[in-house]
């Protein structure tokens, strides 16, 4: 992701975080896919896209994969943290805003979650 984009070195080492939080996972990688950072299980399928103002929206937020129903669990219960994302909300995805109070255990867990749910049962088990 090209530094221009960044508003400030808060909003940049917010991404490095995040950046580091994904590639932590077994077999993952980032490349940009449709404008956005993506991060991918073996370079095939994503689980979580960083965006920033996405088309206007004054979101920074990432999308994520997401367990089957969870999708409507985590929007209904907190709808100031979690939103239905353009695009991939219908396949269950979820959006999670970085710009309001989600606590950095509770991204972890989100990415995590979104990992295993692409993730192939080998790379899973490498968690354990």
């Amino acid at each position: 992701m090209n530094e221009e984009v960044f508003d400030s070195i808060e909003d940049k080492a917010l991404f490095e975080r995040i950046r580091e939080l994904c590639l932590s996972l077994p077999g993952s990688s980032e490349r940009t896919s449709h404008g956005a950072p993506t991060f991918f299980i073996k370079d095939k399928k994503s689980f979580v896209q960083y965006h920033r103002n996405h088309h206007g929206d004054g979101k920074i937020a990432l999308w994520c994969a997401a367990p089957s129903g969870v999708q409507m669990m985590l929007v209904e219960s907190q709808p100031n943290i979690y939103y239905i994302p353009a695009y991939v909300g219908h396949l269950g995805w979820i959006g999670l805003r970085l710009d309001r109070d989600a606590a950095w255990e509770e991204i972890a867990s989100v990415i995590g979650d979104a990992f295993l749910a692409k993730a192939p049962k080998k790379l899973i088990a490498l968690l354990t």
